[in-house]
Formats: C-alpha cells, sequence, structure tokens
C-alpha cells in the first residue's frame, strides 16, 4: 500500500531561487537613472511616450510584472527539483541466472519449411521462453549482417514479448549471417555479472552461416564460463529463400537460392560452447530444458528483506500550473499595446 511522504530529487536546483535577487537590483539601479535621464530636460512626463515611442511603467506596475515572473520562476525551478510523494516500498529481487538470445533474422529465417516460417516459428519459441520463465533474466538481440540489441538483459520479459511482432528480414538493409558479431556484442552485455552468477548465450538460427573460427570462438566463450546454447529452426530438406520484394533469392548463376538446417555445425557450436542443442518444435520440452540449463547460478533467488522505496513523481503539476498562469496573462485574441513599454 501507498505510504504518504515528500520528498524533491534534485534538491540543488533550488539555490536558482536566489537568481531575481541581483535582477531586482538591476531593476532599481535602471529605474532610479531613468528618472534621472537627460530626456526628461525636453519634455514634460506625460509627454516623452510621444517624444521617445515608450512608456515608463510606474514603479507598481514594475515590480508586480516583477513578482509576476519571479513567481513563474519559483514554479519552474521547484519543478526541476523533482517533488515527489506517495512513494511504495517493494521488495528487491535479484537472480543470479542470466540468458542473452540471440535471434537469426537472416533471409534464410523467412523460408517456410516449418509453418508458418523459420523466423515465425522462433518468435513463438521465444515467446514461450518469456512465459515459462522464472528464475532467469532475459535480454535479446536479432542479428543478421550486424547485431540489433532489441533488449537488454532485465526482469521485464514482457517488454521482449511486445517487441517480437515487429522483428523481421526487412530490419536490416545488408544482408547475410554473421555470428562472430553478435556473439561478441552479447559477451559484452553479459560482463560485470557476479561471480557467482550464470551468464549464457541462446542461439535460435537454421545455422546458415558461412564464416570461419566459430567453433573454437564458442569454446573461448566457454572458458570464460559463458555457456552457448542453441535451438535449431529449419529442416534438413530447407526451402527457397525469398527475396525483398516477394521473388526468390538468386545466386550468381541465376538459380533461386535453397536453405537448409545445419545441424551438424549447431550441435558442433552446443558442444563446444558448453551448452544444450535442441531443435524448434511445437511442445515446450526444448523451451523448459534451455531455462533449466541456463538456471545454473550458485546465488540465491532472493537476497533477503532488502526493499526499495520507488517515488511517483509530481513534477508535471507546477509545470501545469505556470502554464495556466501564461495563458491567462495572454489571452486569445488580446490587443496589442500601443506602446512599447519598458521598465
Amino acid at each position: 500500500m501507498p505510504e504518504a511522504g515528500f520528498h524533491l530529487a534534485q534538491p540543488a536546483w533550488l539555490w536558482l531561487l536566489l537568481a531575481p535577487i541581483p535582477v531586482a537590483v538591476w531593476l532599481w539601479r535602471s529605474a532610479v537613472k531613468a528618472a534621472r535621464g537627460p530626456v526628461h530636460r525636453y519634455a514634460d512626463p506625460h509627454l516623452l511616450p510621444h517624444l521617445t515611442g515608450t512608456r515608463e511603467l510606474k514603479a507598481r506596475e514594475r515590480w508586480g510584472r516583477f513578482l509576476y515572473w519571479s513567481l513563474l520562476w519559483a514554479v519552474l525551478i521547484f519543478a526541476m527539483a523533482g517533488p515527489r510523494w506517495d512513494y511504495e516500498q517493494r521488495p528487491l529481487f535479484q537472480v543470479g541466472n542470466n540468458l542473452m538470445i540471440l535471434l537469426d533474422i537472416s533471409r534464410s529465417m523467412q523460408v517456410e519449411d516449418v509453418a508458418p516460417s523459420r523466423l515465425a516459428r522462433a518468435r513463438q519459441e521465444i515467446a514461450d521462453l518469456t512465459l515459462l520463465n522464472r528464475e532467469v533474466r532475459l535480454g535479446l538481440i536479432a542479428f543478421a549482417s550486424v547485431p540489433h540489441v532489441i533488449s537488454p538483459i532485465s526482469d521485464d520479459s514482457a517488454a521482449i514479448r511486445n517487441s517480437l511482432p515487429a522483428l523481421s528480414a526487412d530490419l536490416t538493409e545488408l544482408q547475410g549471417s554473421r555470428l562472430l558479431p553478435a556473439l561478441a556484442r552479447a559477451e559484452s552485455m553479459l560482463e560485470g555479472l557476479p561471480e557467482e552468477s550464470s551468464g549464457s548465450v541462446l542461439l535460435i538460427s537454421d545455422g546458415d552461416f558461412d564464416e570461419p573460427g566459430l567453433i573454437a570462438r564458442a569454446a573461448e566463450l566457454a572458458e570464460r564460463g559463458i555457456a552457448l546454447h542453441v535451438l535449431g529452426v529449419g529442416t534438413s530438406d530447407g526451402g527457397q529463400v525469398p527475396g525483398r520484394r516477394g521473388e526468390w533469392l538468386l545466386d550468381r548463376s541465376g538459380q533461386p537460392v535453397r536453405s537448409g538446417l545445419d545441424a551438424g555445425l549447431l550441435r558442433d557450436l552446443a558442444s563446444a560452447g558448453g551448452g544444450l542443442y535442441r531443435e524448434a518444435s511445437y511442445r515446450q520440452e526444448d523451451s523448459k530444458a534451455i531455462l533449466k540449463a541456463a538456471a545454473t547460478s550458485r546465488l540465491p533467488a532472493n537476497l533477503g528483506e532488502q526493499r526499495a522505496r520507488i517515488w511517483n513523481e509530481r513534477f508535471y503539476l507546477p509545470v501545469l500550473f505556470v502554464a495556466m498562469l501564461v495563458l491567462a496573462r495572454f489571452p486569445p485574441g488580446s490587443s496589442p499595446r500601443r506602446f512599447d513599454e519598458r521598465p
């Protein structure tokens, strides 16, 4: 249940409330200097507006405007200080299991040898992982020729699930399937974890790679404590690869390009990376097995009774107050002043 309270996120902003003081000193000195100006030698005070095109404000008007703008300034500074109240105490929950998912979105993942397509099947597998997951923090990287971070590692599995419908092969301008840059990006995002925690990578692909050194890279990750699990998508028979505009993708000889599941390469990657190899199916056993293999941390799931205070930000309320004051001073259809006015 929310608790009552008041707090400023950035109270140092309140020092700017002193800014109107030098402005007030300047305003007073300029008014005194203007009253003693040489222009008063040539005309009476009530004729000066016609002579100079400006009108001297009376002291009451001048200080009234100063107080008005000082009030707006004070309210805006108060908003910048970050007023908050009605906080909640939420328990801190930290898990030691972290799984970075690498999703292949190259053109070969559009092959329809598994219904409705390899990529659609892969998205469904990721959705199953987010729904079944209770112990592992997940992250998602989509890659073809270059990797794209869709979601960093976090407890928010719903964010990954909501991003899945937008993932397609059309997201990348340069086609190809390069796994090494994706592995490097995943490794950099898994760095900095506690020593007792578990960091692993899940590759979801058809194995259509043509890069040297993949097996050695997987073994290197395993030596650093990052296991590589692999989920193969597709069939060994494969199918023709669709192009960007609906036609078939052609090779240099003008023949349609065919792509099949390279289960041998994917199995070797998982073996070298110290992880599991599974092929995507319409059941949940593959997802459960991968989640179980990723949950190898020695950290306890609940690290005690520590709690975090989550404040409800209210900075927008003084901003709305300032907006109403400004709109009230300058209503629509107001007529312009006849003379330019100066303090």
